[in-house]
């Protein structure tokens, strides 16, 4: 149950963060502190839960829009996978948009506001049964490529696909809510026949889902590409993920791998029925091979064809950051957003049970010094939460005043380390060994060392990080762990992060705390989302305070570029990539 973000991306991971393990920017931030924009400020995305009426098509214009043209996408990596069962990696997601489509998914409102709406379906869902069932009727008019309408039986097949043996990717959500974790034990996909009870196509329109518990956020889950739609005319297997058929407004027409593709507009895709994608340009060329520092030369040179050329993740290398946010010529070309990903210096408690000693860490954190060695503010905003600002319902809180003391609070610290059960502990800190993390692991030292903190650094090989830290026996008190939300709710991180403890698994704190535990239970199984959102803000809250099990990292800020003549381009704050849906080409 990963979202995973494409390893390369200022070498930022999602979920287990396999991109990043150790935090920070993995060995590649700049070594000089980058000067921030004095103005630039953040406002957390807003994102609700729209009506039918939102779900209807087309989808808002951007200022200035035109259409026609072709866009060029440059990046280093070409896409794994095509077919959406396999997604879930954030820019496989994003390339999705383009000739996949979902029951919901996300409309653009304005600048950081998005309203969860029906993609395929009329709305975002009829919830029944306390949560467990959950309906979707079809819209008029919505077809595949061949011009075959988009029946409830496809829909069906979609989600029963997922179970057969050679789906080996993608989210287990619904899978699992239709039958058991395990969901593969419980059946092996409908190629032989075989078709899950749960799900139901009274007619060509209506698909009914039965969860076996109650699911608010349902129609969220949906809206993840590993869940857009596949033909059950045109399930070609395996094959499917290097050729997938268009529900979405282009269609794959070449693709030479790892070196190019091209996208045409899908003749049978309606705007009217589209309330997510623009689809503004007449054709896409993606090109692959470029590595960061060629792709924001490009960018900066802005040249020839690569003024209608852009990138749906490759942000400005390091060594190009402060030459690009110093020179206002590109400030019109420039993108900024932090990631929706939360950062997190976990306590191991099974070692570290004095709640005194953990909050007085917390309180000396040196905050600002870890800051400026990732870049400076250019680089990193600092976070004192464990939700992410996109997460539907976050509430900003500085229970430690690492926003207020950024330099750390030595006399508070020193105060609590004095009431606790170990005045002068020894604490062992494994990090990963690269020469960023090798700097903030002394600076940590020596902080910590000011309130009579020995710490006992323990490096540990970048490739097998995670696979130490995961251990529950691993030996260590302290060590970085990222996670990233697969839709924008509190459900997908605290059940996980602090779920089960087991070898390999995602709770790296290894809390094991009945309340919690309980109130987690009650949060999942209420059918009204907005109230759940609140109350996983409030447990947010409630953890830090009354367990304090680990140091919320700071945020990354992605800072990108683009050519000249490409317009609507924004880094989604959910994805941490440019959305090719408001993407059009300027006249010249």
């Amino acid at each position: 149950m990963t979202a995973v973000l494409a390893i390369g991306v200022l070498a930022i991971g999602a979920a287990c963060a396999p991109g990043n393990a150790g935090g920070g920017g993995g060995g590649n931030a700049p070594a000089a502190s980058a000067s921030a924009p004095a103005t630039e400020t953040f406002t957390a995305p807003k994102v609700t839960i729209g009506t039918a009426d939102d779900s209807r098509g087309p989808a808002p214009e951007p200022e200035g829009v035109v259409k026609g043209g072709t866009v060029t996408m440059i990046d280093r990596d070409d896409f794994a996978h095509l077919d959406p069962g396999q997604i879930y990696v954030n820019t496989e997601g994003n390339m999705a948009l383009l000739y996949a489509r979902g029951l919901t998914g996300y409309r653009r409102v304005t600048k950081g506001e998005y309203k969860l709406v029906g993609d395929l379906a009329t709305d975002t869902g009829t919830v029944s049964d306390g949560g467990k069932t959950w309906t979707f009727t079809l819209k008029d008019g919505v077809k595949w490529q061949d011009g075959s309408a988009i029946t409830s039986e496809d829909v069906k097949w979609t989600i029963e696909r997922l179970f057969a043996p050679h789906i080996t990717f993608g989210p287990a959500y619904i899978q699992q809510w239709l039958t058991q974790e395990d969901y593969k034990k419980d059946y092996q996909g409908p190629y032989d026949g075989k078709h899950l009870d749960s799900i139901q196509t009274p007619d060509d329109k209506t698909v009914v889902f039965k969860f076996k518990e109650p699911h608010a956020d349902a129609n969220f889950a949906f809206a993840m590409a590993g869940y857009y739609l596949v033909p059950k005319a045109k399930d070609t297997k395996e094959k499917y993920d290097k050729q997938p058929f268009s529900s979405g407004p282009y269609m794959i027409t070449a693709h030479t791998p790892d070196k190019s593709m091209e996208l045409e507009r899908n003749p049978n895709w309606d705007p009217a029925t589209d309330p997510i994608r623009g689809a503004y340009p007449d054709k896409w060329r993606f090109e692959f091979g470029q590595e960061a520092i060629q792709i924001s030369d490009r960018f900066i040179a802005d040249a020839g064809a690569d003024k209608t050329a852009m990138s749906f993740y490759s942000y400005v290398a390091p060594e190009r950051l402060q030459q690009v946010l110093k020179d206002e010529s590109l400030k019109p070309r420039l993108l900024r957003q932090p990631s929706p990903y939360g950062n997190y210096y976990y306590f191991n408690l099974d070692r570290m049970k004095d709640i005194k000693v953990r909050q007085a860490i917390n309180y000396a954190w040196p905050t600002r010094q870890l800051q400026q060695i990732e870049g400076g503010p250019a680089a990193k905003v600092i976070s004192t939460t464990i939700l992410n600002p996109v997460v539907a319902g976050w509430s900003d809180f500085d229970v430690f005043g690492q926003k207020a003391k950024p330099d750390g609070d030595i006399e508070k610290a020193k105060q609590l380390l004095a009431e606790s059960s170990t005045p002068n502990p020894t604490i062992i800190y494994a990090y990963n060994q690269t020469p960023t993390e090798e700097r903030k692991t002394v600076v940590i030292k020596n902080q910590l060392a000011k309130i009579g903190i020995n710490v006992v650094p323990k490096p540990l090989a970048r490739k097998t990080y995670y696979d130490q830290i995961s251990k529950v026996d691993n030996g260590f008190d302290m060590y970085w762990g990222g996670w990233g939300q697969d839709w924008p709710s509190g459900s997908t991180v605290f059940p996980v992060i602090f779920g089960p403890v087991r070898d390999g698994g995602y709770n790296q704190s290894h809390l094991r705390d009945p309340g919690v535990d309980a109130e987690m239970k009650r949060i999942l199984s209420l059918s009204d989302a907005n109230e759940a959102n609140a109350a996983w803000s409030a447990l947010d809250k409630k953890i830090v305070e009354t367990i304090t099990p680990l140091v919320p990292d700071l945020n990354d800020i992605g800072t990108m570029l683009h050519g000249s003549l490409i317009g609507g381009a924004e880094i989604d704050p959910q994805s941490w990539a440019v959305s090719p849906n408001t993407i059009f080409v300027k006249q010249q």
